[in-house]
């Protein structure tokens, strides 16, 4: 399939020209839509809907019905990656995700094989494929899957919400065992990636929820060079252009520069740090995503707005670079209202036609005559 109508948040990855900052968000499918609490009931949980291609896709789909969002994004789960690996992930009410099998023994971990992503994680591909042909032209989908130092923290933890204190055991005392899992999942998470681009995913996301935990000297050693192996393994250059890729570390501007030269296109941002800094540190060497901090969305409407013209406002002036999305996930609690309020906002800020020249593919940079990007 050719690339969408809609390519502006492709464009922005990619950092050419667009006509109006696109946005998405992080869970954008999920708890805060009642159509979304109604097909939950229905299928029996959350994981009966990550496994059932048919039910997947239309959860993906329910945002784009209710919002002009610029990208869909596919309802999936980070852990079904160490669930294809063998450590039973199940979701306990109230508690969250939860696996069966940690990993606490050294032969546990020893063990661990790849995952061939077409046999236990084919119900992710084959949704993917399915919202490409619901979407058709319409905007791009994106796949993504956890890092492997946030994997390995629910991997040897057990659960989420936890104090880290079986990782960090495992990476003081022996740095040894926990680099070989990190290798395991890095395979894993590569192989699965190149299989949701396969299947049609049209831009990558890497989340490394729990790299913001780690010391600095840690984070580089632990989670960083792991994201630049995924990243260099990707099969990114394809047929239609590229797949632009996106890694966000929750708790990581202190290391934005290094993140930014990891290999990824654009770095993804939490609410924690100024966003017209970040540009500022990263020059023109790739583009921002963020960064709305997602409690501002249960304040009144026009607070709301209010708030998201700050963060463009911050972003500063030029027509590329810059995704609108939150510093994290939606809440389960947000009003639905709300996000049809951000969408209009951040649509309304500088919207103007693309030039057709810039359709045609000025590369990545200042624009001719484009005062604001000099």
């Amino acid at each position: 399939m050719a690339r969408p109508r809609n390519d502006n948040f492709l464009r922005a990855l990619l950092r050419q020209p667009t006509d109006h900052t696109p946005i998405w968000m992080m869970r954008q499918a999920g708890r805060y839509l009642p159509e979304y609490r109604a097909l939950r009931r229905r299928a029996g949980g959350f994981l009966d809907l990550c496994r059932n291609p048919a039910l997947a896709c239309e959860v993906t789909l329910q945002p784009l019905t209710r919002y002009d969002l610029d990208a869909a994004i596919i309802f999936s789960d980070i852990l079904t990656v160490p669930d294809a690996m063998g450590l039973g992930l199940y979701f306990s009410e109230g508690e969250g995700p939860r696996f069966e099998r940690p990993l606490r023994e050294e032969r546990d971990i020893l063990r661990l094989a790849v995952p061939d992503p077409y046999d236990r994680l084919r119900y992710v591909t084959d949704a993917i494929a399915q919202v490409r042909r619901a979407l058709g032209d319409r905007v791009p989908l994106i796949g993504f899957a956890g890092s492997p130092y946030t994997l390995a923290c629910y991997m040897v933890e057990g659960a989420s919400g936890s104090d880290y204190r079986h990782i960090k055991t495992l990476l003081y005392a022996r740095p040894d065992l926990l680099h070989h899992l990190l290798a395991v999942t890095s395979e894993a998470v590569t192989a699965c990636l190149n299989a949701q681009i396969e299947a049609g995913a049209q831009a990558l996301m890497l989340f490394d929820t729990w790299g913001g935990s780690l010391s600095t000297a840690a984070y580089r050693e632990f989670s960083l060079a792991y994201l630049q192996r995924i990243i260099a393994g990707l099969k990114c250059e394809q047929k239609d252009g590229r797949v632009p890729v996106i890694v966000f570390t929750k708790g990581g501007g202190l290391w934005l520069e290094a993140i930014a030269a990891c290999g990824c296109d654009a770095v993804s941002l939490d609410w924690t740090i100024d966003l017209g800094e970040a540009r500022r540190r990263v020059g023109d060497k790739v583009a921002l995503q963020g960064n709305l901090d997602p409690n501002v969305l249960f304040a009144p409407p026009a607070v709301v707005a209010a708030e998201a013209l700050k963060v463009l406002d911050c972003y500063g002036a030029g027509d590329t670079g810059h995704v609108f999305n939150l510093g994290h996930g939606i809440s389960q609690y947000t009003p639905p209202e709300n996000i049809a309020v951000l969408v209009e906002t951040v649509h309304a800020y500088r919207r103007k036609p693309l030039l057709s020249e810039n359709k045609a593919g000025i590369p990545a940079g200042n624009p001719a005559g484009n005062p604001e990007m000099a």
